[in-house]
C-alpha cells in the first residue's frame, strides 16, 4: 500500500513496486483520475493494482481502507509506504490552529493510524512485512515558516524508532525514507521561478533537485529481502543537502 499515490513520490513508488512484482494499493483523495490512471498503466503492464480512496487522517477511513485492501488484493497489506504529506508556509505569529493540526493530522497522525492497521494485519497474519515512511530533510533541517511540517517530520522520526522496536520481534522492519528537493507537483513553483531554483541549488552539493524516481528505487531496495539488516534508521536521498553546504 502507497498512501498518496496519485502523484509525485507516491505515483513513482506504486509504479516501481508494481515493476518489481508487488500488488498495490494506489491511495489517494480528491480526484479519481490520477490512481485510476496509474492502476491502468499498472494493469497494462502485466501487474495488479486498485485505487482506493480514504482521508489517511481519518480512522474510520484508514480503517476501511486495510478491510477493502485484503478482500480485493487477498490478504493482508506486508508493505505499508506511509508516503501522504502536506505542507503550507505560515510564520508562527499567523499561523491558524487548524493549519497547525491539519498538517500534523495528515503527516503524522495519518502515518500512525496506517501503520497502526497494517501492524495488527502483518501480526495477526504471523507475515513479515515492512513499514517505509517518507519522511524529509526536515526531520533534522529547521525550516522558517513550516514549523508545523517540520515538527511532523522530526515527530515522525523518533515515533519511527519507537515502533521499529516494538515491531522488530514480529519480524517487521520500520525505516524512514528521507529526501530532499524533488522535483514533484507539490516543488512546481520552485522550479518554475529560476532565481528560487538556482538558490535551492546552492544549498545541495550535489547540484541538482532529485527525481522522484530516485526515491520510488530506494524505497523499493529498503523493501526488499537486502535491506533486512536495515531497521529503525532513516536514509537520507538528499543529493547532500543534510551536509549544510552554505556552512563551508
Amino acid at each position: 500500500m502507497v498512501t498518496g499515490a496519485a502523484t509525485g513520490i507516491g505515483r513513482a513508488t506504486a509504479s516501481r513496486l508494481a515493476a518489481e512484482g508487488a500488488a498495490v494499493v494506489v491511495n489517494y483523495i480528491g480526484d479519481s483520475g490520477p490512481a485510476e490512471s496509474l492502476v491502468n498503466d499498472i494493469e497494462g503492464a502485466g501487474g495488479r493494482a486498485v485505487a482506493i480512496a480514504a482521508d489517511v487522517s481519518n480512522e474510520e477511513q484508514v480503517t476501511a481502507m486495510f478491510g477493502q485492501a485484503r478482500e480485493e488484493l487477498g490478504g493482508p497489506v506486508d508493505l505499508l509506504v506511509n508516503n501522504a504529506g502536506i505542507e503550507k508556509p505560515f510564520p508562527l505569529v499567523d499561523m491558524p490552529l487548524d493549519e497547525w493540526n491539519k498538517v500534523l493530522s495528515v503527516n503524522l497522525t495519518g502515518a500512525f493510524l496506517c501503520a497502526r492497521e497494517a501492524a495488527r494485519g502483518m501480526i495477526a497474519a504471523r507475515a513479515p512485512g515492512a513499514i517505509v515512511n517518507v519522511s524529509s530533510v526536515h526531520e533534522v533541517i529547521p525550516w522558517p515558516s513550516f514549523g508545523h511540517y517540520c515538527a511532523s517530520k522530526g515527530g515522525m522520526k523518533l515515533w519511527a524508532q519507537s515502533v521499529a522496536k516494538e515491531l522488530a520481534p514480529h519480524g517487521i522492519r520500520v525505516v524512514n525514507v528521507a529526501p530532499g528537493a524533488i522535483l514533484t507537483p507539490i516543488n512546481q513553483a520552485l522550479v518554475d521561478d529560476p532565481e528560487k531554483a538556482r538558490e535551492v541549488q546552492e544549498e545541495i552539493p550535489w547540484g541538482r533537485l532529485g527525481k522522484p524516481e530516485e526515491i520510488a528505487a530506494t524505497i523499493a531496495w529498503v523493501a526488499g529481502s537486502e535491506a533486512d539488516y536495515v531497521v529503525g534508521t532513516t536514509l537520507f536521498v538528499d543529493g547532500g543537502m543534510t551536509l549544510y553546504p552554505k556552512f563551508v
